[in-house]
């Protein structure tokens, strides 16, 4: 399938949904904000041209000052808690985890919860007080305790499944972290924006119940090739003014 029958699917799908009375509700996270760089600025004004909200996920313990000026006064910005300091503390022969069970509930929860007081005081005008963990991995254990430390909503990737805190994933990814490092072929990213939109929104072709739930878009500008911003261009060309997707703010998504 080449690249403009693949958009051509997405488009197809959209006036679906929009024929049947419907909208569906994306959002896009983005990763490991610390401070300002050139990739930040491209993202921000890549998403201030279509109108598109971005959720920054931000690690506190590094986040600095400087990110705090940058991002002062824009609108359209969630800026969520990225666990502490991002940093791993399982062992080499297990997946990277900041919030694994390897250190005692009370030390992560302290953690977490530093890092709920200093990302609300650094950006008093967009903290949300969601959980984006790192590597997108926690114990199941501390869920229940989440709110403890001040959050009322989790993010991590994939389905949302039952859960003791109410969950807001990411399903789709644009980076091949596996292979290339670089941006998955486009064709393959799509394929996954329309496998959820058929999640969420049912047999859209046959206009049944809409079953819920967002189509959460996870990037990591640090680490962009040129073709994830090709694709991200092309994306929000697409959905932003297409009647059938609504871009979602943090706070629409958490009622916060």
């Amino acid at each position: 399938m080449t690249a403009d029958a693949c958009w051509q699917l997405l488009v197809e799908a959209l006036d679906g949904v929009h024929v049947c009375g419907r909208r569906i509700d994306f959002w896009l996270r983005d990763d490991d904000a610390i401070e300002p760089t050139a990739a930040l600025d491209r993202l921000l004004s890549l998403v201030n041209a279509h109108a598109v909200p971005v959720t920054l996920a931000v690690p506190p313990e590094p986040a600095t000052q400087a990110l705090a000026r940058r991002l002062a006064g824009l609108g359209d910005i969630g800026v969520t808690v990225h666990g502490w300091a991002h940093r791993n503390h399982a062992p080499p022969t297990e997946k990277k985890q900041e919030l694994g069970g390897h250190r005692p509930q009370e030390v992560v929860l302290a953690e977490l919860q530093g890092g709920v007081e200093r990302l609300r005081t650094l950006f008093p005008e967009h903290f949300v007080p969601m959980l984006v963990p790192p590597w997108n991995r926690i114990d199941p254990a501390l869920l229940a305790r989440l709110p403890e430390a001040g959050f009322s909503v989790l993010s991590v990737f994939g389905p949302e499944k039952r859960s003791p805190i109410p969950l807001v994933n990411t399903h789709v990814d644009v980076m091949d972290w596996h292979g290339t490092r670089g941006c998955r072929e486009h064709r393959l990213i799509v394929a996954d924006i329309l496998a959820r939109m058929r999640q969420v929104g049912g047999d859209i072709a046959g206009c049944e119940d809409q079953a819920g739930g967002t189509v959460g878009i996870l990037t990591h500008h640090l680490v962009h090739d040129e073709a994830v911003w090709d694709f991200l261009e092309t994306l929000f060309t697409v959905t932003a003014g297409h009647p059938a997707c609504r871009w979602r703010k943090t706070s629409d998504l958490t009622g916060r």
